[in-house]
């Protein structure tokens, strides 16, 4: 994507090449922080709206992606520090789960998600931002403001409170874990063995 500077630069083609770029990272990241379809619409349209006012330059593609990011962050606490978030009920909380359960990757997914809803707001970013959207520690704690040995230890609680959660077992082996675009990470262990 090229990135324009000057008069023209919050043009409708630069926002529809910024949120045909990275309008699913925008979403994917506020519904894993809201756990809700409506809110992380919501926030899907926040951001961009922040896009359009914003003034600033941005350097290159990653620099834009990183500051989408960090808003979409920021607009999610907003949301969920709101006197009107914390008095309502979401039509989604409602629903009734289906009567059967099916067996394999659907139940799996769901399970993940519901374990994914219980962790702390700080570690769901992590973990979306490491194995959704692939950034490294270090560029997560750029994106976070945070030290990268911080993101390194939140990565790690949220692994641990993950597999407490659903019940896994690491039978003294490290696990082998991917990330979305199928990319081999292990986990960071203590000793070094593995890498982040």
């Amino acid at each position: 994507m090229t990135i324009k500077t000057g008069q023209d630069y919050r043009t409708e083609q630069f926002l529809k090449q910024a949120m045909d770029l990275w309008g699913s990272a925008v979403y994917k990241l506020a519904f894993a922080q809201t756990t809700s379809k409506t809110d992380a619409e919501d926030v899907y349209q926040e951001v961009f709206i922040r896009l359009f006012k914003h003034t600033g330059a941005f350097h290159e593609s990653e620099h834009l992606k990183a500051w989408l990011l960090r808003v979409t962050l920021n607009c999610c606490r907003d949301l969920r520090r709101s006197s009107w978030k914390r008095r309502i009920t979401s039509i989604e909380d409602l629903k009734e789960e289906p009567g059967e359960n099916s067996l394999g990757a659907q139940e799996a997914a769901h399970d993940l998600a519901t374990a994914l809803k219980t962790l702390p707001e700080n570690m769901r970013a992590v973990i979306h931002l490491y194995y959704y959207e692939g950034y490294s520690t270090e560029e997560i704690a750029h994106i976070l403001d945070s030290e990268s040995s911080t993101i390194r230890s939140r990565l790690q609680r949220a692994r641990e409170r993950l597999k407490s959660s659903l019940g896994g077992t690491d039978y003294g082996a490290p696990t082998q874990l991917l990330r979305n675009d199928g990319t081999d990470r292990t986990a960071c262990l203590p000793e070094g063995q593995g890498t982040c």
